[in-house]
């Protein structure tokens, strides 16, 4: 088990198919919070579902496997935090994060993304993290507001939305700038 702490309250824990199980009932018991802003919802109906989820990264070479961790805080569930869509010849990645309701507010998912960050940029090489959110999902657009990172500007029909596409805004820190700002 790899685990990264974030403080006394938080840790990191990457993803194993041990989770299955309190992922799929944390989506099941915040179904209408999480299905405006994350297609899958739908789409995760059975713990089946959420166990091939998992198995999709973990069966996945290493060398092209997305990272994704279990957010913890003070011991429960609080959601997901993960890379995604790797370029390592760029050296550029994107952070994707969700949360249950009731951990929302809290800085949780702000912390798990400075931790996120800090490994991009000092144990992963990466030079630039990219974070895209819906327009209107003003607490996910929050977060990399309050890291530093520069809004770039909209991807239009960015994201497929129960048979409709959404717009994203799009965010970005180099390391240059995470550099200056000492996270």
């Amino acid at each position: 088990m790899e685990k990264l702490t974030i403080d006394e309250n938080q840790f990191l824990e990457k993803l194993t198919l041990s989770h299955v199980e309190v992922i799929f009932n944390a989506i099941d018991q915040n179904r209408k919070f999480l299905r405006k802003w994350l297609p899958f919802v739908d789409f995760t109906i059975r713990i089946a579902d959420t166990e091939r989820f998992v198995r999709s990264i973990l069966e996945k070479p290493i060398s092209i496997r997305d990272e994704v961790y279990v957010i913890w805080f003070k011991h429960e569930f609080a959601g997901l935090i993960g890379f995604k869509d790797a370029d390592r010849i760029n050296d550029k990645i994107e952070i994707g994060y969700w949360l249950t309701e009731k951990m929302t507010g809290k800085g949780v998912a702000t912390a798990a993304t400075r931790k996120m960050v800090n490994l991009a940029f000092r144990n992963m090489e990466m030079n630039r993290i990219q974070i895209r959110c819906g327009i209107g999902n003003d607490k996910s657009c929050a977060i990399p507001h309050r890291l530093g990172f520069s809004f770039e500007g909209i991807e239009r029909a960015g994201e497929r939305h129960n048979h409709e596409y959404i717009d994203l805004e799009v965010f970005s820190l180099l390391k240059r700038e995470w550099a200056e700002t000492l996270f």
